[in-house]
């Protein structure tokens, strides 16, 4: 009978010890939960503090962005304001119809039709000259074509291959180094306008000798006879500042030229080199007695071979390919493009003649604008335009042979 009550201790104690585990569990439970609770709580605000301050870091490089990109453009919106002759109406790629206003009762009007339907809206000029007499045929945009004058570019560069041949500086099968590994002869230079080479040409020559033979060629005096809008342009008395005559061989830096003095010389490259004094019939009895006006006779003709075959290079393959017509007159011509010191813009520029053997027309096309279409090879474009319409008119069929140019090529050279 004994054994029973210490077995029923021996369940009791039992009993207790897991009472006693469950209580101990239950009063730690809540405490370990709570410190869990409590930890988890931390983590999560140490996050949210770590993300915040993240978040505050890119906003405040946003904001900084933001005030860099609004002080860029603030900034980039007071250029424009500073250079607000860029909006001036002059200065427009396009304008309606440039050749309002002009005085055409007296031109040919096959190619005054032509030149206004190439030329279009564009902000520009066509001046038409026939080679054998400087009679002008038309010009579209009189006001601009008697402006001023303009920097010539590169249509310059036919002079500085005239004074660097006569002056034999350089021959036509000259190669002239233009880079580390590059040479290049006077055809290549002209059908590519290279600037280098027409640099180096003008630094051979120096500063009177260029100066010489732009007076020789027109430059600085007025090219019509009779005109009374037309200005003289420009002749500097000295070298550029910018660029010295280096500069003035290859870009015309300095000069302002009118496209009546460009087409004169490209008239006088065309007939063997007779500058005639251009003129422009506004009655009707001047029309009818028209009569050609020689201004002085250049000794030239020797070197007009070479010099014309860069030019056609430059239509065949080079700068003013654009105006070339396999089929068509074939023509002959110099680009060139730039940027307008003076006035601001772009000028565009392309003087050419039409007939190798007998040049009938001489076409000088002047283009002005802020666009990247302004430029000497869209000038020719626009040549191109009014050979292949005149063509297609048989123009250069009907247009009777002229002798003058053939005659008045000879005589001495007036220095």
């Amino acid at each position: 009978m004994t054994k029973y009550p210490a077995r029923r201790y021996q369940i009791f104690g039992k009993l207790f010890s897991k009472f006693a585990l469950l209580a101990a569990l239950t009063a730690i439970l809540p405490w370990f939960a709570s410190a869990r609770s409590k930890g988890a709580t931390s983590t999560l605000r140490t996050r949210h503090a770590a993300t915040k301050r993240a978040t505050t870091r890119h906003a405040a490089v946003r904001r900084s962005t933001v005030r860099r990109a609004t002080v860029r453009t603030v900034a980039a919106r007071r250029r424009v304001v500073r250079h607000h002759y860029y909006r001036r109406p002059w200065l427009s790629t396009y304008i309606n119809d440039p050749g309002k206003g002009d005085d055409a009762q007296f031109d040919d009007p096959v190619v005054r039709q032509a030149a206004l339907e190439a030329l279009g809206e564009q902000n520009g000029t066509v001046v038409a000259v026939d080679p054998s007499n400087g009679r002008i045929l038309s010009i579209v945009n009189q006001k601009l074509a008697y402006s001023a004058g303009f920097e010539p570019c590169s249509t310059l560069k036919p002079v500085i291959a005239v004074a660097a041949l006569e002056n034999h500086i350089i021959t036509p099968d000259t190669m002239v180094r233009i880079g580390r590994r590059r040479y290049m002869d006077l055809t290549e230079a002209l059908a590519h306008s290279n600037n280098e080479f027409f640099q180096q040409l003008g630094g051979r020559l120096g500063f009177s000798t260029v100066h010489h033979y732009d007076s020789l060629f027109g430059l600085g005096e007025r090219a019509g006879y009779g005109i009374e809008d037309e200005q003289p342009g420009v002749l500097p008395a000295a070298p550029p500042a910018y660029g010295g005559v280096e500069r003035m061989c290859s870009f015309g830096e300095g000069i302002r030229m009118t496209p009546l003095q460009l087409a004169a010389i490209v008239s006088t490259i065309a007939n063997g080199g007779t500058l005639y004094y251009l003129q422009y019939p506004q009655t009707a009895e001047a029309a009818q007695n028209f009569q050609p006006r020689v201004r002085r006779t250049l000794a030239i003709a020797p070197l007009l071979p070479d010099l014309r075959q860069g030019m056609l290079a430059a239509v065949l393959y080079g700068t003013a390919r654009q105006s070339n017509d396999p089929d068509g007159e074939q023509a002959l011509g110099k680009t060139g493009t730039c940027n307008d010191p003076t006035m601001g813009g772009r000028l565009g520029w392309f003087a050419s003649y039409a007939g190798q053997e007998n040049p009938k027309i001489v076409l000088v096309v002047l283009l002005r604008g802020l666009q990247r279409i302004v430029n000497g090879p869209h000038a020719a474009d626009v040549a191109g335009k009014i050979y292949r319409d005149l063509y297609q008119q048989k123009y250069f069929v009907s247009k009777p042979a002229d002798t003058a140019a053939a005659s008045a090529s000879t005589g001495g050279t007036q220095r």
